[in-house]
């Protein structure tokens, strides 16, 4: 029996391991072909290690295009739209979740059924709004529509159910307001769903290709996904500095995974907790 148990556990970790490389293969080519020669790229059989490493083709790929105005334009926006979003959510959902008012659970289900519209439906009504405003081809365009989710009203709301009502009664009873539960309760309380939902909100932002394409037209306003476009041209594509680019372009990801981990984990170790 301790044999067969020993037996399965080694299957199932051999099997996670090749998972693993399997999801890091993509991540590892990408870096290959970041450090090869324009005409290595394509090479048949391919060329795991780059022969010779051109590091320089980072550097390339920062020179060729404003490459930093992008990158702040993308820091600038998802930073921005990862605040409001988590601000906004985390006041609807107090809201939704804590307080009583009349309609509150039919106003409820109407803002999640918005959740079951397309975004491509929404767009071209959208562009035409801001169109209207005179906002097309500003930050503004570019940050707003992302400032307000249902997906993230309904995470939060249902994180804030889960929260002892005894903990909000009692600061009630010491004289907190609504507004002051909320700051001083409700939100230290809810840092490991705020940071999941700012988390994904982080990432759908800086990886937004399409709305950008749509509202902006200028190159002062352009954010990354946009920028390495560049070095696609309509006959032939700079794959390496593409490469480059886009390994660069991943760093903010992982430093913000990296940052938000520890309240991953306190998150499931809250929940682990009985008694």
């Amino acid at each position: 029996m301790k044999k067969q148990t020993i037996l399965n556990n080694t299957i199932i970790i051999i099997c996670l391991c090749a998972i693993g490389i399997g999801m890091l293969l993509p991540l590892i080519w990408m870096l290959s072909t970041s450090l090869k020669e324009g005409n290595a790229v394509n090479s048949f059989p391919p060329e795991w290690i780059p022969n010779p490493i051109k590091w320089s083709n980072y550097k390339d790929a920062v020179e060729a295009v404003p490459f930093f105005r992008y990158f702040m334009n993308s820091v600038i926006i998802s930073v921005t739209v990862t605040f409001g979003q988590v601000l906004t959510s985390a006041m609807a959902a107090y809201a939704f979740s804590r307080l009583n008012f009349p309609g509150r659970d039919t106003l409820f289900f109407g803002y999640l059924a918005t959740m079951i519209i397309p975004g491509s439906v929404t767009m071209i009504p959208t562009f035409i709004l801001f169109r209207s405003l005179h906002l097309v081809d500003t930050y503004t365009a570019l940050i707003l529509p992302g400032m307000f989710s249902a997906y993230g009203t309904f995470m939060l709301r249902q994180f804030f159910m889960s929260l002892p009502r005894e903990l909000e009664d009692a600061a009630k009873i010491d004289g907190c307001t609504l507004p002051m539960v909320f700051w001083n309760v409700i939100l230290p309380l809810s840092k490991p769903g705020l940071a999941t939902l700012a988390t994904f909100t982080f990432l759908g932002s800086w990886n937004n290709f399409m709305w950008p394409l749509v509202v902006t037209s200028s190159e002062l306003k352009k954010v990354l996904p946009l920028g390495l476009m560049s070095f696609q041209g309509q006959y032939s594509t700079q794959t390496n500095l593409l490469m480059a680019g886009s390994l660069i372009a991943l760093i903010p990801i992982i430093l913000v995974f990296l940052f938000n981990q520890r309240y991953f984990i306190k998150g499931i170790q809250m929940g682990a907790v009985k008694g």
